[in-house]
This record gives C-alpha cells, structure tokens and sequence, in this order.
C-alpha cells in the first residue's frame, strides 16, 4: 500500500471518529454515565432518610441472598422474600416466552404464507398494538380478566361458572398480560425468518417421506433458528424487568425485579440494595444478549 492510499485511510478513519462522536458523546454520557453511578451506590451504606452515605460496603450485594437477623445480630439466613420474587421473574419471563411463540410461530408461518397483500394487512393488525400506550393496554386486560370483566361475565352467563374466577392480581394475571404485550416482539422476527425460507425445501423433505413433525424438526427450525432466537430475547429482555405489567395485574401483591428495585428506592429507601439489583439484572440481561450474538455469529458461519 503506498504512502498516498495510507494517508486517505488515515484520514477516512479520523472523519469516521469526528462523525461518531456527537452518537458516543450522548452514550457516555447518558447511558454508561448513569450505569457508572448505580454501580458505585451499589458499594455504599444506605442513607437514613434515603440516599447514599459514602462509605464503602458490600451490605448490598450480599443482602440480595443473605439476611440478618435482627435479634442476632452477625447471623444470615437465605433471603427467602428475595428468592421467591426472583424466581417469580425469571419463571414468569420464561413462560411468557415459551407461550409467545407457541402462539407466535403459526401466527408468523400463517402471515408469511398469504399473498403479499394481504400479508401487508396481517402485518399492519400485528403492529397496531404498538400505537398504543403500554399502561392502556395492560389496563385493557385488567378489564377482562378482573371478577366484574368481560371473560368472567360471558362465562357466567354461559352457564359455564357458578361464581367469578379469580385471576386478577395473581402470577396468572401478569403472566397474560405479559404474554399479550410481548407477544408482536415475537410474531415479527419469527415472520422475517419465515418469509425468507425456501418452500422447495418442504417439497424436498415431503418426497424424501419425511413426516410432518420430522419436516418441522429438521427443516423448519434449524433454519428459522436466527429468528427464534431474537424473539425469545425481544420477549425474555423485557419480562424479566417489567414493572407496569406486574404492577396493575399484580396489584403490588405479584412482585418482580423490576418493582422490587423501584421499592428500595421508593419506600424502602434502600438506595444500594436497588442499585446493586438494577446491576444484577442488567448483567443477566447482558448475558442473554451475548449468547444471542453468539448463536447468531455461529448461524452466519456456517451460512
């Protein structure tokens, strides 16, 4: 390479920097910035009154697991009431998952398979939930499932019930909602991979007297895999730190991560328990991502 092409190089990439720099600037500064924060509240003693006092200590991070005895003091018992709202989280997120595309993958095949005028209809019902507000939808299924709601009413005059059934502020009630919300967020990365699969492959399988399952198993899915994978983590990501949903279905009594970090800095005025629950959560989020990018570097290896 000569000295002239080096030099354009050179300056091609100081320009690409000055361009980017306004995008890392606000990065820094409103994204890593505020992490940085939360990460060293997580290291220091509670205020009395909320806040922070600078001294440094891991009361935090061990009061996630460990709590102490307020009659013994130096002895440490399993947070249960933490387990169990962490187990809720994660038992929720992934049932939602699960639920989303079970419901997600045929609703995604049906679309792809329609002709092009009508798959652009399809799609545009599958987006109009996004045109409205979170908290607005997550009161719409209140108002279904709630003891007066419409399901409990048509049920009841079915003859099908004696009595309403209960399921408003119960894990049931999160878990529908969450699954309602989210379901889109897997209905369209499924839809993108589906669309680009090659139907002769199907001909291909069926007159090698493969059965259907086998066809789904074999053919199917391992190459949607990419899109499977980007819906359960559009779907899992969220779930995992939802707050409004829990919050309006579970009636505070259904906590999950997400509400429970906005307790310590709330009512609880725990600001570096909340501090070092917001980095556990972004570090299991962080995971679920890596093994995202990971799965897809794999996918585009081997075509």
């Amino acid at each position: 390479m000569s000295a002239a092409e080096t030099a354009q190089d050179a300056a091609a990439t100081r320009n690409g920097w000055w361009l980017s720099a306004p995008a890392l600037f606000i990065l820094a500064f409103a994204a890593v910035g505020p992490l940085l924060i939360v990460l060293v509240y997580s290291f220091l003693t509670p205020g009395e009154y909320g806040n922070v006092e600078w001294i440094f200590s891991l009361n935090a991070w061990r009061s996630i697991l460990l709590t102490e005895d307020i009659f013994e003091p130096g002895k440490f018992t399993l947070a249960d009431a933490h387990l169990t709202i962490f187990w809720r989280s994660v038992k929720l997120s992934t049932l939602t998952t699960l639920i989303t595309f079970a419901v997600g993958f045929p609703t995604a095949w049906f679309i792809a398979t329609r002709s092009p005028r009508s798959r652009t209809m399809w799609l545009f019902l599958i987006t109009i939930p996004f045109w409205t507000n979170l908290l607005i939808r997550t009161f719409a299924i209140s108002e279904v499932i709630r003891n007066e709601g419409l399901l409990n009413t048509l049920l009841l005059k079915a003859g099908i019930i004696s009595a309403p059934i209960n399921m408003i502020y119960t894990d049931f009630a999160v878990f529908i909602g969450m699954t309602y919300v989210y379901l889109p967020l897997m209905v369209l990365p499924l839809f993108a991979a589906i669309d680009r699969f090659d139907m002769k492959l199907l001909e291909a399988s069926y007159d090698l007297y493969a059965s259907r399952w086998q066809t789904l198993r074999r053919v199917i899915l391992p190459i949607v895999r990419p899109g499977i994978v980007a819906g359960s983590i559009l779907v899992f990501v969220p779930s995992l730190g939802a707050y409004v949903t829990p919050r309006v279905l579970g009636g505070g009594k259904k906590m999950m991560i997400g509400n429970f970090i906005e307790l310590q800095f709330g009512q609880g005025r725990n600001w570096p328990l909340g501090a070092s629950l917001s980095i556990l959560l972004l570090i299991v989020v962080s995971a679920a991502l890596v093994l995202y990018v990971r799965v897809s570097g794999r996918e585009n290896r081997h075509g």
